[in-house]
């Protein structure tokens, strides 16, 4: 065990037992959290505006502080972009996180010293907890390879500008420099295609141990170094890589095929950063779920799934949330967002600690006739089959047939395997869908809808439609299901 190992084995130690004195006592954390929040926020215009001060109520919060999604932030943030300070967050932001929006394009996302500083110390965290629970440190004195968007960052207004991952590269602690990949002027590479082959050149003879990044993009790796290498396995070409880091999407549906181009099946931790605050991670890499961050300057609630549309939907505190009950989640961050619904959809397995999965996203559903299926379904319906089957796919997404040219509507599943699916296939994929949503099962019972139809699309369809839409790569990710066919006839397009 070399001395960076060693060192590690020590600071995980240290570092658990900081988290543990949060993570056992969250209400007094939160309640800690809201507090500060509530004091710096006083002094901004923002807060001004809507009354602020840090006697407020959390009943009081809720009437002065309303829900929003970026759009309707978007005035404050506005000015934050155009250079003015003390508007959101004290002073300016050391950061603006550049995303790619639906319904607003480019979207810059605040992030303060504070919001940095919290996204590489749970980062970190998360390594810490792997090395306490699994005893492997090794990959420390290996080589790390972090699949990221380009670390290129521009200036606005005085403020620099680039993408979370991109950000989050200049904070790498000095003492990793030497162990991380690719070096800066291939990752500084911003068409994602050459960058992958241009990783695979200069990766190829090293000594990887670990391995971060959204499981497609790693895929797409694997895959073009096993055919350069003409190796039979990634283990052949990487024998000590023994983790891997991801987040973004779940898992589970690329988890077999990545099994296979690995040769083997290794650890992974699961962990979930977005530009406005790392929320999760998997903080026990052998059990399901991932611990609430409440370490991050992020104040949570909760607004139930079913009432994200009503006029005044309930919101709750991390105290009133139940056990596998679908959120929406709401931030309010020492960044500076407020009442501010990320988009996405979880749901609490455990509260001792509080532990969350990932489920979804608000706009990513299908409901064109009421049966509101989610992605958390489709995934799991797919991941079962997929085992049953002894079949990997490649991706995947789902999509209503509202008007057929025969027969009654449908859900559509596109498909991309390089394996012939079995008849069976479609069937089983049904079967589950049926026992998971039980409004499916009626719609399919009364004669509403048909079975599923599965469509098999050609290798590379998928990152066809991604590059045309330019999101090939990076931190960007295919919506599982959309309650339109737009994209499902963009990707059929390239079949013509």
């Amino acid at each position: 065990m070399g001395l960076k190992a060693y060192a590690a084995k020590w600071l995980a130690k240290r570092e658990v037992a900081g988290i543990k004195k949060w993570s056992d006592h969250p209400l007094e954390q939160q309640e800690k959290t809201f507090s500060y929040l509530k004091r710096v926020l006083a002094s901004t215009s923002f807060g001004k505006e809507h009354g602020i001060t840090n006697a407020l109520s959390y009943a009081q919060w809720k009437e002065a502080v309303p829900v929003r999604d970026y759009e309707q932030l978007r005035p404050w943030v506005d000015q934050v972009v155009h250079g003015e300070a003390d508007v959101l967050w004290k002073g300016k932001p050391a950061y603006l996180c550049k995303t790619s929006g639906t319904t607003s394009g480019v979207k810059y996302i605040p992030m303060s010293k504070e919001g940095i500083d919290a996204q590489i110390k749970a980062a970190r965290s998360a390594l810490m907890c792997y090395i306490h629970a699994s005893g492997n440190a090794s990959f420390v004195d290996g080589k790390m390879m972090f699949l990221q968007g380009s670390p290129k960052l521009e200036t606005k207004h005085g403020i620099e500008v680039g993408r979370l991952s991109g950000i989050v590269a200049h904070h790498v602690p000095q003492y990793l420099q030497t162990n991380r990949l690719p070096s800066w002027q291939v990752n500084r590479m911003e068409d994602w295609e050459k960058k992958v082959d241009a990783i695979v050149d200069e990766t190829k003879s090293k000594d990887l141990r670990l391995i971060s990044g959204i499981p497609p993009w790693v895929q797409m790796y694997f895959e073009r170094m096993l055919a350069q290498t003409e190796k039979e396995s990634i283990k052949a070409v990487f024998p000590n890589l023994s983790l891997f880091v991801h987040g973004g999407v779940n898992y589970a549906p690329y988890k077999q095929r990545l099994e296979q181009l690995i040769g083997d099946s290794i650890d992974t931790i699961e962990t979930y950063p977005a530009s406005e605050g790392f929320i999760a991670y998997q903080d026990d890499y052998r059990s399901e779920g991932l611990l609430l961050n409440l370490d991050a300057g992020i104040f949570y609630e909760f607004i139930p799934l079913d009432q994200i549309h009503a006029e005044h939907p309930d919101r709750l505190r991390l105290d009133q949330v139940e056990l596998n009950k679908q959120y929406a989640i709401v931030l309010n961050t020492s960044s500076g967002l407020w009442g501010y619904l990320i988009g996405d959809t979880v749901k609490f397995i455990s509260k001792d600690p509080y532990r969350i999965v990932v489920s979804g996203r608000i706009k990513h559903f299908i409901s064109a006739f009421g049966e509101h299926v989610i992605a958390e379904e489709v995934e799991n319906a797919m991941t079962r089959v997929c085992a049953m089957e002894g079949r990997s796919i490649q991706e995947f997404h789902v999509a209503p047939q509202v008007s057929p040219a025969e027969g009654l509507p449908y859900h559509e599943w596109l498909i991309e395997s390089d394996e012939t699916l079995s008849a069976n296939f479609a069937k089983e994929l049904d079967r589950i869908m049926r026992e998971l949503n039980p409004y499916y099962d009626d719609l399919i019972e009364g004669k509403v809808l048909q079975a599923l139809k599965t469509t098999i699309v050609p290798r590379g369809a998928f990152n066809a439609y991604m590059k045309s839409q330019g999101k090939l790569g990076g931190q960007n990710k295919l919506p599982r299901l959309s309650n339109d066919r737009a994209i499902a006839e963009k990707i059929l397009s390239t079949m013509v």
